[in-house]
Formats: C-alpha cells, sequence, structure tokens
C-alpha cells in the first residue's frame, strides 16, 4: 500500500510510528527489504528558522528523531540524553535570541543542514542525507524545498511613542518565546506565494492509496502546507480517499496550543469545528473521512465521520488509529 500522511509537529511524528505499526512494519527505524509498503511523509515547513547562523527545521527533525529512535521521550522534541553547554555559552555572551535552547546533539544536525544547504542542496536533498543516518523507515519530504515562513501579527509587545501597535513576529517567537500568550490577529506564510510544492509531493499524492492527515494543528502545520501553491490542486486531482483525525479532544488540543491558532482564524476548538474548517471533499472541501475520539461527535458535510478512540498512548493504540484511517478509506492492510 501507498501511504501519504500530511504531518505537522510532535502529534504528527508520533502518528507516523503508528502507521508504521498499523503496517506490520518496525515502528521505529528502517523497513525491512522488500517491504510492500510505501510511506511518504509530508512535511511542514513553516515553522523553519534561521538562528545563530544555523537552518533549524523543527518539524522535519522531529520526525527524524521519533521515527530513527533519538527523540527525547518526555520532551516529545529534541534530543535525547541532550547537554546544553553551547546554549549556556551563548548566553553567558548575552547572544540573542537567547529563548529558542539548542541542544548540543541537536546543533550537530542543523550544523550538516546549513553546509548542504549553503552548498547548493535543496533542502528535500539535505532531509534524504540525514535521512541515511536516522533511517526512518518512511519517505521524508519537506513539502516545498523554497523557503516558507509563518509569522504571526499580534499586539507589538515594545512600548513606546514611536513604537507601531501591533508587529509580525516569527511564529518560534510567538510559541516559544511567548507561549502563545499574545492574542494572534492573522498568520502569514511568508514566502509561499513564490514557492511551489515539490515534484515528488505531487507525484506521491498522485499514486497514493490513502491520504491520511495526522491529528497535527490544523493552522499552522495543515494549514501551511495546503497554503503551498499547487499542493490544494494535487490533493483535489488524487484518486485517492483522504481522511483526517481530529487534533482536539473534548474541545482540547492533544498538545501544544492550537487552541490558540483556531482562535486566531475564528474557528472554535472542537472536532466538528475543525472538520468543517478543512472541510468535505463531497463539498469542494479537503475531506472524504473524519475520524473523531469516542467522547466528540461531528457532523461534517460531504465527509464521512466515525468516532473511534484517538489518544496515542502508545504505539499500539496509535496503530489502531491508523487502522481505523483506513477502514475509513476502505483500503486493506493486507
Amino acid at each position: 500500500m501507498r501511504v501519504v500522511v500530511l504531518v505537522g509537529g510532535v502529534g504528527g511524528a508520533r502518528f507516523l510510528l503508528g502507521v508504521k505499526a498499523a503496517l506490520g512494519l518496525p515502528a521505529v527505524g528502517a523497513a525491512p527489504p522488500g517491504s510492500p509498503h510505501e510511506i511518504t511523509a509530508v512535511v511542514n515547513v513553516g515553522d523553519d528558522i534561521w538562528l545563530h547562523g544555523l537552518r533549524i527545521c523543527p518539524d522535519l527533525d522531529t520526525c527524524l528523531y521519533t521515527l530513527g529512535g533519538g527523540i527525547d521521550p518526555e520532551r516529545g522534541w529534541g534530543r535525547a540524553g541532550e547537554t546544553w553547554a553551547v546554549r549556556d555559552e551563548l548566553a553567558a555572551y548575552g547572544a540573542d535570541p537567547t529563548w529558542f535552547g539548542l541542544g548540543d546533539r541537536d546543533i550537530a544536525t542543523h550544523l550538516v543542514r546549513t553546509r548542504m544547504l549553503r552548498a547548493g542542496y535543496p533542502l528535500s536533498q539535505v532531509t534524504e542525507a540525514l535521512c541515511h543516518r536516522w533511517q526512518p523507515g518512511v519517505r521524508l519530504l519537506p513539502v516545498t524545498d523554497d523557503r516558507v515562513e509563518t509569522h504571526v501579527v499580534v499586539d507589538n509587545p515594545e512600548s513606546g511613542p514611536d513604537a507601531p501597535p501591533q508587529v509580525a513576529i516569527h511564529f518560534q517567537e510567538w510559541w516559544v518565546r511567548h507561549q502563545a500568550t499574545l492574542p494572534a490577529y492573522r498568520f502569514a506564510s511568508v514566502g509561499a506565494d513564490e514557492a511551489a510544492v515539490l515534484p515528488e509531493v505531487g507525484e506521491a499524492i498522485e499514486s497514493a492509496d490513502v491520504v491520511l492527515v495526522a491529528p497535527s494543528n490544523p493552522v499552522v502545520s495543515i494549514g501551511t502546507l495546503i497554503r503551498v501553491p499547487g499542493m490544494a490542486q494535487a490533493l483535489v486531482a488524487t484518486k485517492a480517499k483522504i481522511v483526517g483525525l481530529s487534533p482536539i479532544i473534548g474541545g482540547r488540543p492533544l498538545r501544544g496550543m492550537a487552541d490558540a491558532c483556531l482562535s486566531a482564524i475564528g474557528v472554535d476548538s472542537t472536532a466538528e469545528a475543525v472538520g468543517r474548517h478543512y472541510g468535505g471533499r463531497g463539498e469542494g472541501g479537503l475531506l472524504d473521512g473524519w475520524l473523531v475520539h469516542t467522547t466528540d461527535s461531528a457532523d461534517v458535510p460531504g465527509a464521512q465521520v466515525r468516532a473511534v478512540p484517538l489518544l496515542m498512548t502508545d504505539v499500539a493504540a496509535t496503530a489502531e488509529m491508523a487502522t481505523r484511517a483506513f477502514e475509513l478509506a476502505g483500503v486493506g492492510v493486507g
């Protein structure tokens, strides 16, 4: 089976573990030779940022570390067994920004990526090279090789007679430094208008047996993916069923602060509201199917809705979620 998964953040990376397990593949590490299944993860790049001269790609790295067995299991991001000597030295120098901590092991990944990017390699080839180190067992593709970054329009945290009332800051500053406490007025995908979907992404979606929308942030992860020119067209054209899994359970996000993002675009933090935000494919939207948690219900015109357990408590539970998504799409795992 050829599976495409739209992915962002920690939730998306953990969901990929379940997709692999549901197909009988090792959750962590490379797929066995001769496997009949192919998983392509199309990953958000809107969170990417330049810091201290290094190119940081949080969502791609979280997928690499999670699927390759190097993730910090408690935080869900960054490297296990991390040390922070470089971060502490940068703070001692007063080198901004001090609000984004780079671990020593993590920095090695960013050094390799930055060196390759500066040598002229596109992000997709850089990611492929990094996968040789981590052996994630899925094909990891950034949605685009072009630079696309999410910025957030907020009330200016700086005061003064000449300070504008509102400013646009990078999503990472809003998310990490301000913990999404500054009310967001809108999100802008800087560079998206000039970007193009990676050709391999379009080809994977065209040939897929099923497309899954991971329980990731609907606004700044999945939303950013779909905003890249060519992505929406590929999803409309595919013959594969598209099934999404709700990141909202009981009116709260599974993790992170997705509710702050939804509030900024006028969408309630409910499984039904997010499903309607994506829209049913039968009504011109994204979804053929929408899975919500057993405690929730939803009516999404143009899409089939089913309630199943959506708590990713372990790999087995997550694999069951993926299996239910396959069933709703009408594809078998055998």
